[in-house]
């Protein structure tokens, strides 16, 4: 809770220094329809520090904790274990601002950080370059489908069916302002990446085509015949990844040579958190550098032949004439990305990996257990730590019930694409270093009473 210092002769001074007579003269420019006439219905006027602190607490305690009960959910959000380490780094006073490190030569800790963390970033997703970080995954790619668009000078992008229904809905949202023409549609319940339809639907007015590896439903492809595809149009390959500790274990989209890589960092150092704040992740070719949006971190030598850091590149409108601006993204996570950077700072290459295998492992064992339950199909036969269930009845009351007996049990396909009825009993199930072989027996055994 807030403690709020001022008292009434500071208020009374601030306002006679500004030269208004009360705090009602500094809303003057609202119009009187729009200001509330008087108290909120329904609240109390006052209560005391210790009645508002038991009030919310009782609040918070009807939500489900997800680190109390068998937890399955993924599709973007992904509960992984954080080292108490990277909260002990991230709180030191030093870093703890969200504000942006204008001035090099006091913010050389900062710069330092956003350039190591575009290094793992770029080593992660095989791109040469990344930048210092993005709003969140969705924000990031719309990001990618306007440079894109900035690069070919056409307007017409393919997004995958495999694309999160979030991150479609954002640049459907962009898109209207921007005269974009983005080709999407629903993903099918089968084990079909749809390589091949996506090839299909390439032409000379493409600027992009949009893939999610691992896509919603966690399948995997190999993106190469499909970025020889886009270049032999002169269009170019996005890939989104959602779920980076999977690049520990598959190839990278820049190994299959994907012209932008974007994604969501949030599995790596920073929490579910209800949803936010989280990290996006950019990173391109780097013939294609000055197009990016955000900004770039740089290493240099100073007078004295001493390495230091600068900001390199920021292409936004902030620092440069907005008609040769490529965003107007105003701002990066550092704080995000710093726990992020920690985070691979701890893991290492080597523990990457292995946090990898046993994501993996566990994943192709909850498979094989769930897969055994009567009127549950699995769905696909390759994925990292995220796969999709076709149950014998609609997912989603399926769902609801079991949260009723204390299990996350993962997210349905109906919730994520309403009125699609061909993905109603689809369950799309997240399996992370964090669960337990009992928590997937608990599911199992769950779910074969509720399909009974």
């Amino acid at each position: 809770m807030r403690y709020l210092p001022l008292t009434d002769p500071d208020r009374q001074a601030m306002l006679s220094v500004v030269g208004a007579s009360s705090i009602d003269d500094l809303f003057v420019d609202v119009p009187e329809a729009a200001r509330l006439s008087g108290p909120i219905a329904g609240l109390p006027m006052h209560a005391s520090e210790m009645a508002v602190e038991r009030h919310m607490s009782a609040l918070a305690a009807r939500n489900t904790v997800a680190g109390q009960v068998p937890f399955f959910l993924g599709c973007g959000a992904y509960r992984h274990h954080v080292p108490a380490s990277v909260d002990h780094i991230i709180q030191r006073g030093e870093f703890l601002t969200a504000y942006t490190p204008y001035q090099p030569e006091i913010a050389q800790g900062t710069l330092q950080v956003m350039f190591e963390f575009q290094t793992q970033v770029a080593r992660l997703l095989g791109t040469d370059v990344a930048n210092a970080s993005m709003y969140d995954g969705s924000t990031a790619c719309w990001e990618a489908i306007g440079m894109a668009r900035r690069i070919t000078k056409r307007a017409k992008a393919i997004l995958s069916p495999g694309l999160h229904r979030h991150y479609v809905s954002v640049a459907k949202t962009m898109a209207k302002y921007t005269g974009d023409a983005l080709d999407t549609a629903a993903p099918t319940l089968d084990d079909d990446f749809g390589i091949d339809s996506l090839i299909a639907k390439i032409d000379g007015e493409t600027s992009c085509v949009v893939v999610q590896y691992p896509d919603i439903l966690g399948r995997i492809a190999d993106l190469s015949a499909l970025a020889e595809a886009c270049h032999a149009n002169k269009a170019l390959l996005v890939a989104v990844v959602t779920e980076p500790v999977a690049l520990g274990a598959i190839r990278s989209p820049g190994e299959m040579d994907a012209d932008i890589v974007v994604g969501e960092g949030q599995s790596l150092g920073v929490g579910l958190q209800f949803g936010g704040p989280y990290v996006g992740l950019f990173g391109c070719k780097d013939k294609y550098v000055r197009q990016m949006p955000g900004r770039l971190c740089g290493e240099t030598v100073d007078a004295e032949g001493k390495r230091g850091f600068v900001l390199t590149l920021s292409t936004r409108e902030q620092h440069i004439r907005r008609e040769k601006a490529t965003s107007n993204i105003c701002t990066s996570s550092v704080l995000c990305a710093l726990a992020m950077s920690a985070h691979m700072t701890l893991l290492g290459e080597a523990g990457l990996r292995r946090l990898a295998d046993l994501n993996h492992l566990g994943a192709a064992s909850a498979a094989d257990r769930l897969a055994e339950v009567p009127g549950v199909e699995l769905v696909n036969t390759s994925f990292f730590n995220e796969f999709t269930l076709k149950l014998a009845k609609e997912a989603r009351p399926v769902v609801r019930a079991l949260a009723d007996r204390g299990i996350l049990a993962g997210v349905s396909l109906g919730r994520l694409y309403p009125g699609e009825g061909a993905l109603a009993n689809g369950l799309v199930v997240a399996v992370t270093e964090t669960t337990t072989e009992d928590d997937v027996e608990a599911l199992a055994q769950a779910l074969a009473e509720e399909l009974a």
